[in-house]
């Protein structure tokens, strides 16, 4: 995302917003971070601290204590101004000796509206626009900007505040009673995704603006049977049948992980490279789908048209129809492969709900899910549990959303994207890949674990023709199913095209598969040019266990012995050291994680980087693996180089600039 800095400048004052960015990426805030850098080199003063907001846990984690804690700020930075205004008034008037009287003396009046004083509510709604049931943050006047509740007429008792039920009592007894068939039965009183407790209960709240509708949607009644390939009619897409699948760990590992191997010899367009990565088409599953329509009362209408429009005299500015949603399409196509019914719905769907949920209990609930005083629960019992709003709705029965407002609010149904794990070079006319059956236990509002969306659907489909460890394939094995795919080129995130050049590869876990890859290259590269000087390989791998999820072990020990990789390092985060490693370890920790490795070998990191001008690979989790090893990398060029922080970071961006450090990662 990218960053923003609004400057107020007087007399060298300046005011930051909040930058925003990711940590699922290396250059968090990176923007943001250099404009207020420069800003202070040209004498700017800062204030008020910035607030680094982070979309990978939630941009209001951060923005919204940060908005608390401005008004203050800026009531004090104005007070400063006006003292430093009548002190240079006086210096100026010294000479005539004219007093500046004491009613001058500053006195700054910052009125922030609450939301308990149903005056200044009514003020608010007086002073914004005629329509200000549709009302952004920018539209209310400006002493009004932190009086977010903006629908001030969604309820009979309009202007009056978002309050508490008359009592607690009342409050829980109309709660549903599947809170008494969860984790949470335990302690009725604790707090849960359709319970909350004081000081939350109790207080007002501030609430985003109600988003204003955008579509007219309706249905009829034709023949649409015909229509519901329409998706898959995309040239890009290609059908291609599984030919093998192989589960890689054992049967008590943490993880599932399964190699799949395609069978793309029919399809010459499909040329890729080592790091090339594609995408895999899936559907939202069946019994989810079925489950949707029957919550929307729509399961009668499955085969029935949907035809979208652009609503007229519409409130929401660039309003336009989706375009992933076709023509012609059946309301069971739309479900099934148009819209991402999994996704966690976003504060402002919940607000939007709030206008469909007919119980005040209810009601209220998904105010306080949606307001800023609710950030931590929402992102306890919604967000973390990534929560689809299928399940949120099965908590709130009263809560009766049109077609409409779901066409609006859920994303695009993505194609989830995968790394190539082979060579075309060692398997001519075959394409792997490899996944972690990815798993979501069960929790309040899903009573059952359920499996990733793609990687559940994939493993359905192989499950009778799976290849376990040590088990010999059976010739007369069920014959697997196709998918559809769609090649994405990676023309960075490849092996290096000059063979003498050396370069490191990092990637625990499945973020071992694109290496395998380029491995197979260059054990094929090695058999045709065997007169070429061939640089150094590196492999930092990490797994949880030698024995249960040493993904790819007899293929990568075969590389170091035959010479193909130079360097294995491997960790075991959850095994105990051999007798052999306490030994060696005694005086230092033993590694746990691939970034530790790399930490004992940064002598050699540096001088493969910095001096042989080679390249680094990191695939794998964004959210931890990689941020750590980045911040790794820094370390060991802080140490190696003995420079300070901003000089190996400057270091470091070098090396992405010249696309020396790669990455592919995944949040």
């Amino acid at each position: 995302m990218q960053s923003c800095v609004l400057c107020i400048l007087s007399k060298h004052l300046c005011l930051p917003a909040p930058a925003l960015g990711d940590t699922n990426y290396a250059n968090f805030c990176n923007c943001g971070k250099t404009i207020e850098r420069r800003l202070q080199e040209l004498g700017a003063e800062q204030f008020y601290n910035t607030g680094y907001a982070d979309d990978g846990v939630g941009l209001e984690v951060v923005v919204d204590p940060w908005l608390e804690g401005l008004w203050k700020a800026i009531k004090e930075a104005l007070s400063k101004m006006a003292s430093d205004r009548i002190a240079l008034l006086k210096e100026d008037a010294g000479s005539s000796s004219k007093e500046t009287p004491d009613s001058y003396t500053p006195n700054v009046q910052l009125n922030l509206l609450s939301l308990s004083d149903q005056q200044d509510c009514h003020i608010v709604r007086a002073s914004a626009d005629t329509d200000s049931k549709y009302a952004t943050a920018d539209s209310i006047p400006a002493s009004a900007t932190q009086t977010a509740i903006s629908d001030l007429s969604c309820d009979p008792t309009a202007g009056i505040p978002v309050s508490v039920p008359q009592t607690i009592a009342t409050a829980n007894a109309s709660i549903s009673a599947l809170d008494t068939q969860t984790e949470y039965a335990g302690d009725p009183q604790a707090a849960s995704l359709s319970r909350s407790l004081p000081p939350l209960s109790e207080s007002s709240l501030n609430v985003p603006a109600l988003p204003p509708p955008y579509l007219d949607v309706s249905l009829q009644d034709v023949d649409t049977v015909e229509q519901n390939i329409g998706r898959l009619n995309n040239e890009s897409l290609i059908e291609v049948p599984i030919h093998r699948a192989v589960q890689l760990t054992r049967g008590d590992s943490v993880k599932t992980a399964v190699l799949l191997e395609l069978d793309i010899s029919a399809h010459p367009e499909m040329f890729f490279e080592p790091g090339d990565s594609f995408d895999v088409f899936c559907p939202n599953r069946a019994t989810e789908v079925e489950a949707m329509l029957h919550r929307l009362g729509l399961q009668d209408k499955r085969n029935h048209r949907v035809h979208v429009s652009l609503k007229k005299e519409t409130k929401k500015k660039g309003a336009q129809v989706p375009s992933y949603i076709p023509q012609n399409i059946s309301l069971l196509y739309l479900f099934t492969w148009c819209l991402e019914i999994r996704s966690v719905p976003k504060k402002a769907f919940l607000r939007a709900l709030v206008e469909h949920t007919g119980d005040s209990v209810q009601r209220r609930r998904l105010q306080e899910l949606c307001s800023k005083q609710g950030a931590a629960d929402y992102n306890l019992h919604v967000r973390d549990l990534s929560l689809s709003v299928l399940e949120l709705l099965t908590v709130f029965p009263s809560c009766s959303p049109p077609l409409r407002l779901l066409i609006e609010h859920l994303p695009k149904l993505q194609p989830r994207p995968y790394s190539a794990a082979s060579s075309r070079l060692k398997h001519p006319g075959k394409l792997h890949f490899v996944f972690n059956v990815v798993e979501f236990p069960a929790c309040y509002g899903r009573p059952a674990g359920k499996r990733g969306l793609c990687t559940g659907w994939l493993f359905d489909l192989i499950n009778r023709g799976l290849v376990f460890p040590g088990k010999a394939e059976c010739s007369d094995s069920l014959a697997l199913p196709t998918i559809h795919v769609s090649l994405r080129s990676n023309c960075s995130f490849r092996p290096p095209s000059d063979l003498s050049v050396p370069f490191i590869m990092i990637g625990p876990g499945t973020g071992v598969a694109p290496f395998i890859g380029f491995l197979q290259q260059r054990e094929k590269e090695r058999q045709e040019k065997p007169e070429a000087v061939f640089g150094e390989t590196w492999l930092f791998f990490g797994c949880r266990h030698r024995d249960r999820d040493y993904l790819f072990r007899e293929e990568l020990e075969g590389f170091l012995c035959s010479g193909v990789l130079n360097h294995l390092k491997v960790c075991f985060s959850r095994d105990e050291p051999e007798q052999e490693e306490e030994q060696v370890t005694a005086s230092a920790a033993r590694p746990r994680y691939v970034q530790h490795i790399l930490l004992r070998n940064g002598r050699y990191v540096t001088d493969i980087l910095l001096k042989q001008s080679g390249y680094l690979y990191v695939c794998g989790d964004a959210k931890n693996m990689a941020k750590d090893v980045n911040d790794t990398l820094i370390e060991i060029i802080k140490a190696e180089l003995r420079v300070d922080q901003f000089e190996a970071m400057k270091t470091l961006a070098g090396l992405r600039e010249e696309k020396r450090y790669l990455q592919d990662i995944w949040g």
